[in-house]
């Protein structure tokens, strides 16, 4: 089993940064890339962008691109959305998802929430 614990959400102004942790506890050497996703009130959940476990590669959603960065810190097992410029249609409850055993995104973290005001 894998343990996700998201943090570092909260309210920021348009145009302004935020940092969230994606935390992994539990089997870790068996994460092959971690996710991150959000979710709008009334709106289906959105890719955001991933990272394999390694920390090498990532990818992005268009929407992100340029604005969002993931990495990750080896020694803590946690990764991170830094988050730059943000707009209020990036208000959303964000989440990090582990591929574990081939199983593609089939651990969850509670979610955090980004409130992005204007």
């Amino acid at each position: 089993q894998v343990q996700l614990v998201e943090s570092g959400g909260g309210l920021v102004q348009a145009g302004g940064s935020l940092r969230l942790s994606c935390a992994a506890s539990g089997r870790t050497f068996s994460i092959s890339s971690i996710g991150w996703f959000r979710q709008a009130p009334g709106k289906q959940r959105q890719f955001v962008g991933q990272i394999d476990w390694s920390g090498i590669n990532t990818y992005y959603a268009d929407s992100v691109k340029g604005r969002f960065t993931i990495s990750r810190d080896n020694n803590k097992n946690t990764m991170y959305l830094q988050m730059n410029n943000l707009k209020p249609e990036d208000t959303a409850v964000y989440s990090c998802a582990a591929t574990v055993g081939g199983q593609v995104y089939n651990n969850w973290g509670q979610g955090t929430q980004v409130t992005v005001s204007s």
